[in-house]
């Protein structure tokens, strides 16, 4: 649209350059707010005549004073419309740190970080999972993981069990909230809303009630330094975990990063705090970094998320082809569900059967095969890279990263803890739900490399047409010799 404005004022600036039989001249006067002319016109269209008799007479002191004032309210007005169109913060990032932390087998090949919840507040080492969207922590344990620190080689403190009756911030999530999806086990609209999150690891669940308290970050802003923030989430105080949730995966909670309502990157958004994206990154070396409101570098490459339906509720891609060195397979797409819950890449069955069948005496496999006609997109393959989940633009975006601390533009390398043993994967794609535990419909996605080059050619485009009409301009309004 913008380019065919741009092309239709270049038409009609140059049919009224160079036709000069159709030339038209436009004129308009120009009369000052505060001049002797504007007051005659306020009194001839009836305006009081008290107020024309404080006309402020040219060049007095109330003259410039009523200029400034003016100009003040203009620059304020101006402030006041780009900070209302701007996030309060460029980026946040949990009280204790952006890193994140990998165990390796003990705690099932999943990366963790550090956050604080509550007041006083309280710390959990939660799982970080893309495929899913509650935060849960272990609370008024019926049944939970252990929580000592002797039971896990890698830590040196044990872990925590929230208590939302200590904590004088949290507050229960009712059953009549808007957030609290309708629950047949709701006797009033006034009792604790209930949850049951299920993972796609078999019988792993956790289950229990929400409840509203505040989440400690830290900030980066255009307009400050880092500073602290007190953000209201929505927490799932899990009273009882089941499966791989009792066996070392995720023993002191996890922290859904999904499309959801009640996820924390959507909590943060809608308040204002960030734009609507999040990064993660995991190095090479079993640490990594979490920002919220992080939209990525601009030589970032994309692809859209597609929805199923009309709803974007987990980040699907569409593969387009697999790959392997410069051989790609052919009709080897497939949707795939792009997950930092899952630690490995699992492909649609046909696929990865063309995978294996290659004719290879030896060779060693980074995925796995997955049930079902789409794959997931894990840890694994994004190594290295910078992933932006921009849930405002629908669309994913990676670069190749250090995962250096974007933060304070300072690297911090963090000591791998030991990890062994043979992998098992936990794919945790959740089919979540406050009420009858009804199963959440995925969404998909594009690549997007094609899409961007088209985009940039558009951008040279409109570019090339600006500064054609700035150059017209000039010519247009250069004085005569």
């Amino acid at each position: 649209m913008a380019n065919r404005l741009v092309m239709l004022l270049v038409s009609l600036l140059s049919y009224l350059l160079f036709d000069g039989s159709a030339a038209v001249t436009f004129s308009s006067k120009l009369i000052h707010r505060f001049s002797d002319e504007a007051k005659e016109r306020w009194i001839s269209r009836g305006g009081n005549a008290s107020v024309a008799g404080m006309w402020p007479k040219k060049e007095s002191v109330e003259f410039m004073d009523l200029l400034l004032l003016n100009d003040l309210k203009r620059q304020k007005m101006r402030v006041d419309l780009q900070s209302s169109n701007k996030s309060q913060y460029q980026l946040l990032f949990p009280s204790q740190g952006s890193h994140t932390l990998y165990f390796g087998n003990q705690f099932y090949w999943l990366h963790y970080t550090w956050i604080d919840i509550g007041t006083p507040n309280v710390s959990f080492l939660v799982a970080l999972d893309a495929g899913s969207n509650i935060l849960w922590v272990p609370c008024q344990c019926i049944e939970c993981a252990p929580l000592s620190a002797s039971n896990y080689t890698s830590l040196e403190r044990d872990l925590s069990e929230f208590d939302p009756t200590i904590s004088s911030s949290s507050k229960n999530l009712s059953c009549g909230d808007q957030l609290c999806k309708p629950h047949s086990n709701c006797k009033s609209l006034k009792d604790p809303c209930p949850y049951i999150a299920q993972y796609a690891s078999q019988d792993t669940t956790s289950s229990g009630y929400l409840v509203e308290d505040v989440l400690h970050l830290a900030s980066v802003s255009n307009y400050a330094s880092k500073s602290s923030v007190q953000a209201s989430v929505i927490i799932g105080c899990g009273r009882k975990q089941t499966g791989s949730y009792l066996d070392g995966a995720a023993p002191d909670g996890l922290m859904g990063l999904g499309l959801g309502d009640i996820s924390v990157p959507t909590l943060l958004a809608k308040a204002g705090f960030i734009p609507n994206s999040f990064s993660i990154c995991f190095d090479e070396n079993d640490s990594g970094r979490i920002f919220f409101g992080d939209q990525g570098p601009a030589s970032q490459q994309s692809t859209p998320f597609l929805p199923i339906g009309e709803k974007y509720d987990t980040y699907f891609v569409e593969v387009e082809s697999y790959c392997v060195g410069s051989s790609c397979l052919q009709q080897s797409g497939f949707k795939a569900l792009v997950d930092s819950g899952s630690s490995f890449t699992f492909l649609p069955t046909n696929v990865y059967d063309n995978v294996i069948s290659k004719g290879f005496t030896v060779f060693c496999l980074t995925v796995m095969p997955a049930d079902g006609d789409f794959g997931i997109i894990g840890q694994n393959f994004m190594m290295g890279h910078r992933m932006v989940f921009d849930r405002e633009n629908f669309k994913l975006g990676w670069s190749l990263s250090n995962c250096e601390d974007v933060s304070d533009r300072t690297h911090v390398h963090l000591v791998p803890p030991p990890d062994g043993g043979s992998p098992t994967p936990l794919p945790t794609n959740e089919q979540q739900s406050t009420s009858n535990a009804s199963t959440v419909s995925p969404a998909t996605g594009k690549r997007g490399s094609s899409k961007s080059s088209a985009l940039s050619i558009l951008q040279l485009h409109s570019l090339f047409l600006q500064m054609s009409l700035l150059i017209l301009l000039i010519c247009l309004f250069q004085p005569s010799d």
